[in-house]
């Protein structure tokens, strides 16, 4: 797999992909998320689409330098370059091809966010030229619940459908990442419901997918313990996902 970084500051490409031709271009995603580890809620899908033959593109909002998890690391760039190492090792378990680090401070994208300079405005330009560039045919992130309310994950929905919306070219269809009512595992029982009739997206997903998204589990050392790592795919396997990963369309069918 040909994997390219692109952090934000530069926008340097530190290891091209060879451009697609526009045949490619339509089987082209986009998952846009606010920290490293969010791709493990749609993992399964992710490694579908590349699978498939999809060139699947991961961009990370926020570099997750305050979130600790169990590592006992203390906030701050040290835990953000773990974190950023344990993204590319899950989006190389998926294969995902390119990955997006924008760089911005966790749990800073709700503060001040109209504001000149504001974290919020950072993302939405940067993200802007990323679709501008990519030519996706398919957008996925988290539905306004964020999840389970997390504000940075609020934040990267609502803006990336801002973006989306006003694209008049190009738009890719966007798809929010949701758990059927009734599906919720007692273990996850903050987290967001949505009525199955929303849902009216499911990527289906194979063994080899669901193997895949084990994998990229096992590379957020920092955030989970080896239970959590070990048992989170098939905990996701029987309960919501049951086979495919649900989605809902946000313009509508």
């Amino acid at each position: 797999m040909s994997l390219r970084i692109v952090a934000m500051a530069s926008l340097v490409l530190l290891a091209a992909a060879p451009s697609e031709s526009q045949e490619e271009a339509a089987r082209n995603t986009i998952a846009v998320f606010a920290h490293p580890d969010d791709e493990l809620f749609v993992a399964p899908a992710l490694a579908s689409a590349t699978r498939e033959g999809h060139d699947v593109t991961l961009v990370y909002a926020t570099n997750g330098d305050q979130g600790p998890g169990v590592s006992g690391m203390a906030p701050g760039e040290e835990l953000a370059t773990s974190r950023k190492g344990e993204a590319l090792c899950a989006a190389e378990a998926l294969g995902v091809t390119t990955v997006h680090f924008l760089d911005l401070g966790d749990g800073t994208l709700g503060v001040n966010a109209h504001h000149r300079g504001s974290s919020a405005l950072r993302f939405s330009a940067a993200l802007k030229h990323i679709l501008g560039d990519g030519e996706f045919n398919t957008a996925v992130t988290w539905g306004p619940d964020g999840g389970y309310g997390h504000s940075d994950h609020r934040i990267v929905s609502a803006l990336t459908a801002e973006l989306v919306q006003a694209m008049d070219t190009n738009r890719p269809k966007l798809l929010y990442s949701g758990i059927r009512k009734g599906s919720r595992p007692p273990e996850i029982q903050t987290w967001a419901e949505t009525d199955s009739e929303l849902l009216t997206v499911s990527v289906a997903y194979t063994a080899e997918d669901l193997a895949a998204a084990t994998k990229a589990a096992q590379c957020h050392r920092t955030q989970f313990d080896a239970d959590v790592r070990g048992g989170m795919m098939p905990l996701f396997d029987q309960s919501i996902w049951q086979g495919a990963v649900h989605f809902r369309p946000a313009f509508g069918t």
